[in-house]
């Protein structure tokens, strides 16, 4: 989360913000070593509820330059090509990516995203990475839920497999 998002008060910045809920006991989170990186540096201190969920579920690591992930509790750096790595965990779990947009933007190439989870401020900040790209596929979304956060929207977005 960009430091601008928290002037806009804590309802839309804590905790699980996106609605994980019980995807933290059962899915793998999906990090790029940057995100992995920020994250190992934050959440291992912390121990409200939230947290130590986040702590303890598996998390992979996709990464060039990292030899190991020890830096964070139950953290892995992905031994494989990505995209064969998430289909192989697909098949058995709920593959959660935070932030990570390098991530994204490969899982998305190869249609392996299912869900958006999109977190929406009253702030235009007018440069960054942008999420949908040139070499985004077109995708058929359907909105799935709308949830006030604060200041801010959580607008969830599934994959319509009924359309195409």
């Amino acid at each position: 989360m960009e430091a601008w998002a928290f002037r806009h008060g804590p309802e839309a910045v804590a905790g699980d913000k996106f609605g994980l809920g019980a995807l933290l006991d059962t899915g793998v989170m999906l990090l790029g070593r940057r995100t992995w990186e920020l994250f190992a540096k934050i959440w291992p201190g912390r121990a409200d509820e939230f947290a130590t969920k986040l702590n303890n579920m598996d998390k992979l690591v996709a990464s060039r330059s990292l030899a190991h992930a020890s830096g964070w509790q139950n953290s892995t750096v992905i031994d494989d090509d990505l995209v064969t790595a998430v289909r192989r965990r697909k098949a058995r779990q709920d593959v959660i990516v935070t932030g990570s947009i390098s991530v994204v933007h490969t899982l998305a190439r190869h249609g392996l995203i299912d869900e958006y989870r999109l977190m929406v401020f009253p702030t235009v900040v007018g440069s960054g990475s942008r999420l949908f790209t040139g070499d985004t596929a077109p995708t058929d979304l359907r909105l799935s839920s709308i949830e006030r956060k604060g200041a801010a929207a959580l607008l969830w977005y599934r994959r319509d497999a009924s359309v195409g």
